[in-house]
Order: C-alpha cells, then structure tokens, then sequence
C-alpha cells in the first residue's frame, strides 16, 4: 500500500497545478479579460457604490430590474366598462353635495340608475334645473375635481334636463 501524502504536500501540489495551467498559452478570446484597467478608472470616484446600483427593495419589488408601468385606470368606469360615450338612466335621488377643501358651495349632484344596471353620482351643471326623482336623462363621463365620489356629468338639454 502507498505511503499517504502529508496535508502540505497536497497543498504544493495543488500550487504547482494552479502555476501550470496559469502558464499555458492564452487564447485569444481571454485576451481582452486579462487587459490593465485605465487610469481614470484607477481613481477613485467620491461615492462607494457604483452609478448603476440598486437598493435592495429594487430587488425585491422587480424583475430582471424592470418595473412595468401600471395600466391607466378610467376615470369614467361604468361608461368605459360598456364602450359608450353617454348612456341613458334615471334619476334615483337629487342632492346637494359640499366641494373638497380649499372651495366652498354646494354642488348639484343626483343619483342614476343607468340602463346597464348600475348606479352612479353625476354632476347637474349649470345654474337651475328640473331634474327630480325619475326624469330620464343622458349621463356622460367626465368628473367633477371638487366633488368626491362624483365621476360623471349629466347632459344638459338631453331627455328631461
């Protein structure tokens, strides 16, 4: 039986394996892996991480380290839902509704059972109107800013306004 190799023998061995295949011939596809970095980039620059870095909830939240946009959401859903520019409904319920901060009134708003089923808050523009309980009229998209929950308009001189 042959006598074991002592663990520093093993060692410069595996060193003089290293060093030969290290001394073979290199090809020219390792050429350009073996070149002197410049001497701009010897510098050091101000900050320690690199320009393209990422933190890691980048990594987290994405793939690939691209983040898709989100779809736009439609202002007026029920309308876009159906792919009409105005539907018919009536009138459930007329009301007064207060702006958001900054402005002060009352707006008027109603109540619409559209003909697909659902029911909506519209704006009444314009100053006066007949509207009342069961008037038939044409709603359109479009929101009033100041008023919250409101995403559509009533059409004045459609129908019953």
């Amino acid at each position: 039986m042959p006598p074991i190799p002592s663990p520093s023998a093993l060692h410069a061995l595996r060193a003089l394996s290293r060093l030969s295949i290290s001394t073979s011939k290199p090809r020219p596809a390792n050429i350009a892996k073996h070149r002197l970095p410049s001497p701009s980039s010897l510098t050091r620059s101000f900050s320690s991480t690199s320009p393209l870095s990422v933190t890691l909830n980048q990594l987290r939240t994405r793939t690939n380290g691209r983040h898709a946009k989100k779809a736009r959401h439609a202002v007026s859903p029920a309308l876009s839902a159906a792919n009409r520019p105005a539907m018919k409904g009536v009138c459930l319920k007329v009301g007064i509704t207060k702006p958001k901060k900054p402005n002060s009134g009352q707006r008027k708003t109603a109540k619409v059972r559209l003909s697909s089923g659902r029911v909506v808050s519209a704006y009444i523009p314009g100053e006066g109107h007949n509207v009342q309980q069961h008037s038939v009229v044409l709603v359109r998209g479009g929101r009033s800013q100041d008023c919250p929950g409101v995403r559509y308009h009533l059409v004045r001189g459609a129908f019953d306004l």
